[in-house]
């Protein structure tokens, strides 16, 4: 798969997401503030991917939205936040 083609997979997954990502309740769950300021920065990650999307700069879009995805998977890691990413098929 070329880079356009990834960018664009990712693009999909992350929105998919975004979509989808909800807080967490309860005890162990610090400032909630401070939570959705990093999915704020996510979702700019994930828009400057668009952006570098845009302009043919399918590698630097990668680099924007393997961020984003850094940032989704580091959350839900930490019990923060809840989703699923998408489903992929493996080729065998």
């Amino acid at each position: 798969m070329n880079a356009k083609a990834l960018l664009s997979k990712y693009i999909r997954n992350s929105e998919r997401v975004f979509g989808e990502i909800r807080q967490l309740e309860g005890p162990k769950v610090p400032n909630r503030d401070r939570i959705a300021e990093v999915v704020e920065y996510a979702k700019r990650y994930l828009s400057d991917a668009k952006y570098y999307g845009e302009k043919q700069q399918y590698e630097t879009g990668l680099v924007s939205v393997a961020y984003c995805e850094g940032m989704l998977d580091a959350l839900r890691l930490l019990g923060l936040v809840t989703f699923t990413w998408p489903e992929t098929k493996s080729k065998t």
